[in-house]
């Protein structure tokens, strides 16, 4: 059954703003795919899956191309802000590209490479971050980049009048920075923390201009000033962004192996929330590029003769179907929680919503983030018959006149908190399979305002679909340690509200470690923990999905986000 509930009317304080902002980056982001997964067993399985990693050459340009054109980009949403320390927005990780740059880059392995920074040492305990500085950048609005630049982009990101959702979360250990000289900066950390230059290669890192910062900070949502490739000419909310290329740009990341300016003139990207127009749009030559393509269209985008699709994982965490609120009946009981995912079929659920473009996943790492350990890979395999079995040995062993299990005279039901349509396919999939061992799983549809609330309030006993992209496999501890619970002092994504020594231990001496071999062994037990705990029942990958006119080339990939590269793109004969 599908519950709907009225909006909640009124003002709505800036914790409740806030958490609404997160929750949109986590229900909200667009696309997913996966890895084959399943298993009934948490140890390592035989002939597991590897890790995927896509060529090295996807990432970098393979030669220079040509001058001139307009591109002409369709995009199913706004950001509502350009201010990249101010949103969480997927579509920030393309757009940020566009506009800014920033201070590191990572390369095709995921390892940190020189950026804005050319290079870097890090102190012996792993607190003290001294960064060497380009000396011949400049921002839009002829502002200097240099080390009090980075100074005061690193304020701003924590500044509560930013009213960050994600930037100041990834620095949270970042205590203050030094100006050593002007193209030195020196960064002092609370304590060790590993994945500090990773995050920094991510566009909501980006470095804005110093002087807007502290002259006009409300422009940078609507005309900001950037050290990057293009500079936007107009954006229209709701509407659309022009932007134009920047002729003196001069410090494209080492790794991109681009030389000078972009190539394109102009590009104009419109919002296009209809997925079918986009589709048409680009069929029929209205557009050379649309960001979200949809799936249902990519068999004929590929059949296309005159069109290209692209399918790619993000990094981080894959697409979660549902997440369990721990501290609540009935998912307090992890053989609960493991059988609720044994039994759902994952297969089943891609063939029907993902159009053949999404592959199932059952564990908790995207397979081509840095540390991935394929080893559980079919640890929570479709397996009815088990979580049958794992049912009645919790106790749920009678059944009522519709089927649903019952113990002590109370069903076993739980309601699941979702907002929008965009996953509700998934969500009804997973409820008929749950129902088919017993299970009462009512769908109840709210604003994401009230949803926010219950979060908040602890109120729920799951939530739909999520989806946390981060370039590091830190992302676990973003979503399932202790520390990451919403309380009134911090806005944590861990709605699983997983509290495990164990789990806590490994996530924390991870991201302390700059050992790799370390990190490997300490992410490895971690995923396994994870699919001990079952937090969430995983779906299938997070994607970028983009398709696009075969006369656009010199296509190439971020390494952080694994969405197209503007700086690298040409139109043949100069495009439209």
């Amino acid at each position: 059954m599908i519950q709907k509930k009225a909006s909640v009317a009124g003002w709505m304080g800036a914790w409740s703003a806030a958490v609404i902002r997160l929750i949109a980056a986590g229900l909200l982001l667009t696309g997913c795919q996966g890895d084959s997964g399943s298993g009934a067993a948490s140890g390592p399985q035989d002939g597991a899956a590897k890790s995927f990693q896509y060529p090295a050459s996807d990432y970098f340009e393979a030669g220079p191309g040509k001058r001139g054109g307009v591109l002409r980009v369709s995009v199913s949403s706004d950001t509502n802000s350009l201010d990249m320390h101010a949103i969480s927005h997927t579509n920030a990780q393309w757009l940020g590209r566009l506009m800014y740059d920033n201070l590191v880059y990572l390369n095709d392995k995921g390892e940190p490479t020189p950026w804005l920074a050319r290079s870097w040492e890090i102190s012996p305990d792993g607190k003290t971050y001294t960064f060497h500085l380009r000396d011949d950048v400049t921002f839009s609005d002829g502002a200097k980049f240099n080390a009090e630049a980075v100074r005061l982009n690193l304020e701003h990101m924590r500044d509560p009048a930013t009213k960050s959702p994600l930037a100041a979360a990834y620095i949270a250990p970042y205590i203050n920075g030094e100006v050593l000289d002007d193209y030195t900066f020196r960064a002092h950390l609370r304590e060790p923390y590993a994945p500090f230059l990773d995050v920094l290669a991510q566009s909501w890192l980006a470095m804005l201009s110093p002087r807007q910062i502290k002259e006009n900070p409300r422009q940078i949502a609507e005309l900001p000033a950037g050290s990057g490739p293009f500079v936007v000419q107009s954006y229209t909310r709701q509407q659309g962004i022009r932007l134009v290329r920047r002729d003196d740009y001069a410090w494209a990341p080492d790794f991109l192996r681009h030389e000078g300016a972009a190539y394109l003139e102009r590009i104009d990207i419109d919002f296009v929330p209809d997925a079918v127009i986009r589709y048409t749009s680009l069929s029929a030559g209205q557009y050379d590029l649309t960001i979200d393509a949809p799936t249902q269209n990519a068999a004929a985008i590929r059949n296309d003769a005159r069109l290209l699709f692209d399918s790619r994982i993000r990094k981080g965490n894959p697409n979660r179907g549902i997440t369990f609120n721990t501290e609540k009946f009935p998912f307090d009981d992890v053989n609960v929680r493991r059988a609720f995912a044994l039994a759902v079929d994952r297969e089943g659920i891609v063939r029907i919503s993902g159009f053949g473009e999404y592959q199932p996943k059952s564990d908790y790492l995207a397979a081509n983030t840095r540390y991935y350990d394929a080893s559980f890979v079919k640890a929570l395999q479709f397996a009815p018959d088990e979580a049958n079995r794992l049912l009645d040995e919790a106790g749920w062993k009678e059944r009522d006149a519709q089927g649903y299990r019952v113990k002590n005279g109370q069903r076993l039901a739980a309601d699941v908190l979702v907002s929008g349509a965009g996953s509700l396919a998934d969500i009804v999939a997973i409820q008929s399979d749950v129902k088919k061992v017993g299970f009462d799983l009512n769908i109840v549809q709210l604003p994401l305002a009230q949803i926010s609330d219950r979060r908040r309030d602890n109120d729920y006993q799951a939530l739909g679909a999520g989806v946390w992209h981060t370039n590091t496999a830190d992302g676990l501890y973003i979503l399932y340690h202790s520390n990451e619970i919403i309380s009134p002092r911090r806005i944590g994504q861990n709605t699983a509200r997983l509290r495990d020594d164990r789990l806590d231990a490994l996530l924390a001496e991870a991201r302390r470690s700059h050992d790799p071999a370390t990190a490997t062994a300490l992410y490895s037990q971690a995923q396994q923990r994870l699919t001990e705990l079952v937090p969430a029942v995983p779906l299938y990958e997070n994607y970028s999905l983009t398709a696009r006119d075969k006369k656009v080339h010199g296509v190439v990939f971020d390494t952080s986000h694994n969405t197209v590269v503007f700086t690298s793109l040409w139109l043949e004969q100069g495009g439209s």
